[in-house]
Parts: structure tokens; sequence; C-alpha cells
């Protein structure tokens, strides 16, 4: 009878994923260790969905294994699979995988992020921009699981608003609306994209600064560092100001030799598409303060389509 390595793998999973009825800690099973050839789990961290470990290789290199509790990457599949596609280019490896766990490339760190906390946003802005440049220097071509950016703007384009929605909240989300439809109709240089690519999903590693926690999205490319703007986490105030948005946009377009402006205009349709995930489409008052960004965004982006000298 012909045993399917796949099966293995998650059966030893759905062992794994069950505690230890003396530990509120999950245990590796030893028949998934032997089939993975790995030894010396260190349990990193615990999410609602997986569990973390940092694992020992035959070669004695480290790996991280993410179990997944209930056997099912679930939305984060698209993200390994454009992750396994890269093949190493720009990201973390992968070196196996099934629909319960992944073992991938250990980083050790330090987080990207790290360095605009620690004051030295100007270095931490290149550096980003060359993760985004060697993730798109990757031959990768059709990854079918791939979120279309389409369908990943369905939250902010189905916006509503509370009866007590202020009209300045109101007039920023349809703009970015407005931005996002303009941009989704007109969609240029389409490739499979990170989805996700800040400062802290990259990592320092053996290789240097890798990214991970891949999305897995298939849009524009000037689309990867959308979400950039807004991070890293713990530097709020400084992202937040017109001549912080600038130097990096400035800095990130000619990089990618795409239009500052359009680069603005993803930023700021993809802030929007951030506040309508944590509002569940329904925008009201208690946003007020998160769309300042927004908003500071519009108008960077809208200024700099006027300007000439931009284009």
């Amino acid at each position: 009878m012909t045993v399917d390595t796949k099966d293995i793998l998650e059966g030893a999973i759905a062992m794994t994923s069950q505690k230890d009825t003396k530990s509120s800690e999950p245990m590796l099973d030893k028949d998934l260790m032997t089939l993975l050839g790995i030894e010396s789990p260190h349990l990193i961290t615990q999410t609602p969905i997986a569990s973390i470990w940092r694992v020992t290789r035959a070669d004695s290199s480290f790996a991280a294994l993410k179990c997944y509790f209930k056997d099912d990457l679930q939305d984060e599949a698209p993200g390994f699979d454009l992750l396994a596609a890269q093949n190493g280019i720009g990201a973390a490896k992968i070196y196996a995988r099934s629909n319960a766990a992944i073992l991938m490339e250990w980083l050790d760190g330090p987080l990207l992020g790290d360095l605009t906390r620690a004051g030295k946003d100007e270095k931490a802005s290149q550096r980003l921009l060359e993760t985004a440049l060697a993730l798109h220097q990757a031959p990768v071509k059709n990854i079918p699981s791939l979120d279309p950016l389409p369908r990943r703007f369905r939250a902010l384009l189905d916006a509503k608003f509370t009866a007590d929605c202020p009209d300045g909240i109101r007039a920023a989300v349809r703009k970015a609306c407005q931005l996002a439809e303009d941009l989704l109709a007109d969609q240029q240089d389409i490739r499979p994209l990170h989805g996700d690519l800040h400062h802290d999903n990259i990592k320092a590693g053996d290789r240097g600064y890798l990214a991970f926690d891949a999305k897995g999205v298939l849009g524009e490319r000037t689309f990867e560092l959308a979400n950039a703007f807004r991070n890293p986490l713990g530097s709020e105030a400084m992202a937040l100001r017109p001549e912080t948005i600038q130097r990096r946009a400035q800095l990130w377009s000619a990089g990618l030799n795409v239009l500052k402006p359009r680069l603005l205009s993803w930023a700021a349709a993809f802030s929007g598409l951030s506040l309508a995930w944590h509002y569940k489409s329904t925008f009201g008052p208690e946003s007020a303060d998160q769309m300042r960004f927004v908003s500071t965004l519009i108008k960077l982006a809208s200024s700099q389509s006027a300007d000439p000298r931009s284009h």
C-alpha cells in the first residue's frame, strides 16, 4: 500500500495542534519532526490560528515551523504560494509545506521597522525599496490562488456611513473610493505582489533583509509599497508628517520607476481600505483620528498630480 507523505504530515500536525493536558502549550509530534528532519523545537509564540516554533534542521541551521491548529492555512495560503514561487529571491525560503504546516527559513532579526523606531527612517526606507525591487526580480508568473486587487478593495468600495458620521469623514472616504475605482480601472504593469510589504514584514537573516508574511496579491506593481507609508508601528506621528510622506514617495517612486502621484494615490486608497477593514465598511465619528492620515495622503496626491514636475 502506498503511503501519502502529505497525509502523514497533516496527520502529524493534527497531533501537534492538540495541547498537552498538563500544559497550556502545544506539543510537537515526534513523527512530524522525523518526517521534516527537524529537532530541538522551541515555541516562539502562538497566534489565534497557529503556533510558531524555532527548530533545528539536519545541517544544524535554524528554521521556522508554523503549525495551524485547524489544519488549514486559511487566508494565508496565497501568501505562502507567492513566497514559494519567489524561491528565496527577496523573501524567506519555504522548505516544506502542507495544508497544516509551513517550514521556512529562520530570520533572526532585527525587524526593518526597528531602524525607523531608532530614528533611522531614511536608511530603513532605502532597505524597504531594495527588498521590493528584489521581490520583483523573481521570475514569478501564474499563481492561481493570488487575490486580485479589485476583490481586495471590496470592503472600501462597499463603504457605508453611520447617521452621525461627520461630513469631513464622508468626503475623505468617498475620495478614497474614487481613487481606488480609478486606479483599479486602469491598472498598469500587473504582476504577483507580496501585498503587505512594510517595515515590520521585513526581517534580517543570514542573507540580509528578507520579506515574510506575504498576502499574495495580483495587481499593479505600484501598489507594492502602498501600505509602507503607514508603518512601522510606533512611528505613527512621524509617518503622518507631510515631509516624511513626501520623502518616502520621492525615493520609492524613483526607485520603482513609477509616477509619484500614482504611488501616493495607491497609498491613500489603501489607507482607506485598511480603515474599512477595521470598521467593517461602516464609518462613523470614531474613525476621525485615523482618517487624518487618509486625508493627508489624498491632499498630497492631488497636489502632486497638479504639479507637472512630479510626472
